[in-house]
Protein backbone atom coordinates (compact mmCIF):
# COMPACT_ATOMS: atom_id res chain seq x y z
CA UNK A 1 0.00 0.00 0.00
CA UNK A 2 1.50 3.52 -1.14
CA UNK A 3 0.03 6.59 0.97
CA UNK A 4 -0.60 9.09 -1.36
CA UNK A 5 -0.57 12.96 -0.62
CA UNK A 6 -2.55 15.52 -2.66
CA UNK A 7 -2.15 19.63 -1.48
CA UNK A 8 -3.15 22.15 -3.63
CA UNK A 9 -3.95 26.04 -3.34
CA UNK A 10 -6.24 28.37 -5.76
CA UNK A 11 -3.99 30.77 -6.64
CA UNK A 12 -0.08 31.43 -7.40
CA UNK A 13 0.17 34.09 -4.59
CA UNK A 14 -1.22 31.20 -1.67
CA UNK A 15 1.52 28.69 -0.45
CA UNK A 16 0.98 25.11 0.29
CA UNK A 17 3.45 24.48 2.54
CA UNK A 18 1.15 23.80 5.98
CA UNK A 19 -0.33 21.52 3.81
CA UNK A 20 2.76 19.76 2.54
CA UNK A 21 4.10 19.19 6.15
CA UNK A 22 0.51 17.69 7.37
CA UNK A 23 0.94 15.56 4.74
CA UNK A 24 4.47 14.38 5.39
CA UNK A 25 3.39 14.25 9.13
CA UNK A 26 0.35 11.99 8.67
CA UNK A 27 2.99 9.29 6.43
CA UNK A 28 1.93 10.34 2.83
CA UNK A 29 5.06 9.13 0.89
CA UNK A 30 4.16 10.58 -2.90
CA UNK A 31 2.83 13.98 -2.81
CA UNK A 32 1.42 15.64 -5.55
CA UNK A 33 0.67 19.44 -5.13
CA UNK A 34 -0.43 22.30 -7.35
CA UNK A 35 -1.44 25.82 -7.69
CA UNK A 36 -4.68 25.29 -9.61
CA UNK A 37 -8.28 26.62 -8.77
CA UNK A 38 -10.80 24.15 -7.44
CA UNK A 39 -13.59 25.35 -9.77
CA UNK A 40 -12.28 24.08 -12.79
CA UNK A 41 -12.56 20.00 -12.98
CA UNK A 42 -9.41 19.63 -15.22
CA UNK A 43 -6.36 20.04 -12.57
CA UNK A 44 -3.17 17.99 -14.22
CA UNK A 45 -1.79 17.32 -10.96
CA UNK A 46 -4.83 15.59 -9.97
CA UNK A 47 -5.12 13.92 -12.84
CA UNK A 48 -1.90 12.59 -12.64
CA UNK A 49 -2.46 11.29 -9.19
CA UNK A 50 -5.78 9.75 -10.31
CA UNK A 51 -4.11 7.78 -12.47
CA UNK A 52 -1.70 6.57 -10.06
CA UNK A 53 -3.74 5.43 -7.46
CA UNK A 54 -4.04 1.43 -7.22
CA UNK A 55 -6.06 -0.82 -5.21
CA UNK A 56 -5.18 -0.81 -1.24
CA UNK A 57 -3.67 2.45 -1.67
CA UNK A 58 -4.48 5.66 0.69
CA UNK A 59 -5.22 9.78 -0.39
CA UNK A 60 -4.53 11.95 1.95
CA UNK A 61 -6.18 15.20 2.14
CA UNK A 62 -5.98 17.77 4.53
CA UNK A 63 -9.68 18.91 3.71
CA UNK A 64 -12.16 17.95 1.59
CA UNK A 65 -12.58 21.05 -0.41
CA UNK A 66 -8.88 20.35 -1.67
CA UNK A 67 -10.43 17.41 -3.58
CA UNK A 68 -13.79 19.11 -5.15
CA UNK A 69 -15.34 22.79 -4.41
CA UNK A 70 -18.69 21.14 -5.31
CA UNK A 71 -20.86 17.98 -4.10
CA UNK A 72 -21.67 16.32 -6.88
CA UNK A 73 -18.18 16.44 -8.15
CA UNK A 74 -16.63 15.28 -4.97
CA UNK A 75 -19.27 12.54 -4.32
CA UNK A 76 -18.16 11.51 -7.78
CA UNK A 77 -14.24 11.73 -7.35
CA UNK A 78 -14.72 9.65 -3.91
CA UNK A 79 -17.11 7.02 -5.21
CA UNK A 80 -14.64 6.18 -8.07
CA UNK A 81 -11.66 6.14 -5.57
CA UNK A 82 -13.89 3.62 -3.39
CA UNK A 83 -14.66 1.87 -6.31
CA UNK A 84 -11.15 1.21 -7.08
CA UNK A 85 -10.53 0.09 -3.46
CA UNK A 86 -8.54 3.34 -2.26
CA UNK A 87 -8.83 4.49 0.93
CA UNK A 88 -9.69 8.45 1.33
CA UNK A 89 -8.42 10.11 4.54
CA UNK A 90 -9.16 13.93 5.40
CA UNK A 91 -7.24 15.61 8.18
CA UNK A 92 -9.98 17.31 9.68
CA UNK A 93 -12.29 14.83 9.33
CA UNK A 94 -10.73 10.90 9.54
CA UNK A 95 -11.33 8.09 7.13
CA UNK A 96 -14.11 8.42 4.42
CA UNK A 97 -15.39 4.34 4.03
CA UNK A 98 -17.26 2.87 1.61
CA UNK A 99 -20.66 2.19 3.83
CA UNK A 100 -23.71 3.89 3.65
CA UNK A 101 -22.96 6.13 6.34
CA UNK A 102 -19.51 7.01 5.18
CA UNK A 103 -21.54 8.11 1.78
CA UNK A 104 -23.71 10.55 4.47
CA UNK A 105 -21.19 12.01 5.97
CA UNK A 106 -19.39 12.64 2.22
CA UNK A 107 -22.58 14.34 0.94
CA UNK A 108 -22.95 16.43 4.10
CA UNK A 109 -19.70 17.95 4.30
CA UNK A 110 -18.93 18.22 0.36
CA UNK A 111 -22.30 20.08 0.88
CA UNK A 112 -21.24 22.22 3.38
CA UNK A 113 -18.04 23.22 1.88
CA UNK A 114 -19.92 24.16 -1.14
CA UNK A 115 -22.25 26.94 0.77
CA UNK A 116 -19.55 28.49 2.09
CA UNK A 117 -18.05 28.66 -1.19
CA UNK A 118 -20.92 30.22 -2.65
CA UNK A 119 -21.42 32.23 0.18
CA UNK A 120 -17.76 33.65 0.04
CA UNK A 121 -18.64 34.52 -3.81
CA UNK A 122 -21.61 35.99 -2.92
CA UNK A 123 -19.99 38.20 -0.34
CA UNK A 124 -16.90 39.47 -2.78
CA UNK A 125 -20.06 40.51 -5.38
CA UNK A 126 -21.91 42.57 -3.07
CA UNK A 127 -18.71 44.19 -1.78
CA UNK A 128 -18.00 44.88 -5.83
CA UNK A 129 -21.42 46.43 -6.07
CA UNK A 130 -21.25 48.59 -3.14
CA UNK A 131 -17.85 49.58 -4.20
CA UNK A 132 -18.70 50.62 -7.49
CA UNK A 133 -21.20 53.15 -6.13
CA UNK A 134 -18.19 55.01 -4.96
CA UNK A 135 -17.31 57.21 -8.03
CA UNK A 136 -13.35 56.95 -6.89
CA UNK A 137 -13.63 53.40 -7.68
CA UNK A 138 -11.36 51.62 -10.47
CA UNK A 139 -11.96 47.82 -10.97
CA UNK A 140 -8.59 46.05 -11.67
CA UNK A 141 -4.73 46.97 -10.46
CA UNK A 142 -4.29 49.97 -8.85
CA UNK A 143 -2.48 52.58 -11.27
CA UNK A 144 1.46 52.24 -10.56
CA UNK A 145 2.50 55.90 -12.03
CA UNK A 146 0.15 59.04 -11.60
CA UNK A 147 -0.61 61.37 -13.73
CA UNK A 148 2.30 63.80 -12.15
CA UNK A 149 4.58 61.49 -13.36
CA UNK A 150 3.58 60.11 -17.03
CA UNK A 151 3.42 63.80 -17.93
CA UNK A 152 6.76 64.25 -16.94
CA UNK A 153 7.93 61.06 -18.65
CA UNK A 154 5.81 62.19 -21.97
CA UNK A 155 7.40 65.60 -21.48
CA UNK A 156 10.97 64.03 -21.80
CA UNK A 157 10.23 62.20 -24.81
CA UNK A 158 9.89 65.25 -26.89
CA UNK A 159 14.28 65.32 -26.14
CA UNK A 160 14.74 61.61 -25.53
CA UNK A 161 13.89 58.64 -26.79
CA UNK A 162 11.59 55.68 -25.09
CA UNK A 163 14.89 53.61 -23.76
CA UNK A 164 16.26 57.25 -22.52
CA UNK A 165 13.02 58.12 -20.60
CA UNK A 166 12.64 54.42 -19.35
CA UNK A 167 16.33 54.44 -18.11
CA UNK A 168 15.31 58.29 -16.17
CA UNK A 169 12.34 57.52 -15.08
CA UNK A 170 11.75 53.55 -14.26
CA UNK A 171 8.48 53.61 -16.40
CA UNK A 172 9.11 50.48 -19.00
CA UNK A 173 8.98 51.42 -22.38
CA UNK A 174 6.23 49.36 -22.85
CA UNK A 175 4.32 51.71 -20.14
CA UNK A 176 5.38 54.71 -22.28
CA UNK A 177 4.28 53.75 -25.66
CA UNK A 178 0.84 52.51 -24.06
CA UNK A 179 -0.09 56.19 -22.38
CA UNK A 180 1.55 57.52 -25.97
CA UNK A 181 -1.16 56.02 -27.70
CA UNK A 182 -3.82 56.73 -25.20
CA UNK A 183 -3.13 60.22 -24.97
CA UNK A 184 -3.50 60.06 -29.09
CA UNK A 185 -6.32 58.31 -29.53
CA UNK A 186 -8.39 61.07 -26.23
CA UNK A 187 -6.99 63.68 -28.13
CA UNK A 188 -8.35 62.95 -31.49
CA UNK A 189 -11.53 62.70 -29.83
CA UNK A 190 -11.75 65.72 -28.73
CA UNK A 191 -11.02 67.06 -31.59
CA UNK A 192 -14.18 65.47 -33.12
Amino acid sequence: MTIYGYARVSTQQQELEIQLQALEQEGATVIYQEKFTGTKTDRPELNKLLERLQDGDMLIVTKLDRLARNTKEGIELVEKLFAKNIKVRVLNIGLLENTSMGRFFLQTLLAVAEMERNTIIERTQEGKMIARQNVDYREGRKKVYSKKQLDHAIGLLETNSYNQVADLTGISKSTLIREVKKRRVVKLIMEV
